[in-house]
């Protein structure tokens, strides 16, 4: 399984002073879509997050998101090392995703993004 990168994921308040910011800090310009009552803006290593707090208290649980080549194989392997797939595979915005807990308890997103 090849890892790719992995991207940080920001619960913000507000999503519209929060993306100036980023964007400066990643000198990049933010790719922008909503997804279950949430706005979401990617830029640069960093995922932010904002919309209802009840969405926003799942999306707190996921450590991080890591992308993959390949998330058939990335499933295959992490249910081979005992994590737990949550839910997915599952198509998104930006690709394929699941979700896994590894053995640790630790909850992470698994993304491919159609070979990008």
């Amino acid at each position: 399984m090849d890892i790719l990168g992995a991207t940080l994921r920001v619960c913000v308040d507000d999503l519209e002073t929060a993306v100036p910011f980023y964007e400066r800090l990643a000198g990049g310009r933010a790719l922008r879509f909503e997804r279950a009552g949430v706005q979401v803006a990617a830029v640069g290593c960093f995922l932010l997050m904002s919309g209802p707090e009840a969405e926003l208290e799942v999306l707190r649980k996921v450590a991080a998101t890591i992308a993959v080549s390949d998330l058939g194989e990335a499933q295959r392997v992490l249910t081979e090392l005992g994590a737990h797939i949550i839910a997915g595979p599952v198509e998104t915005p930006v690709g394929r995703n699941l979700i896994a807990m590894h053995p640790d308890g630790v909850v992470y997103e698994y993304v491919d993004r159609g070979g990008a």
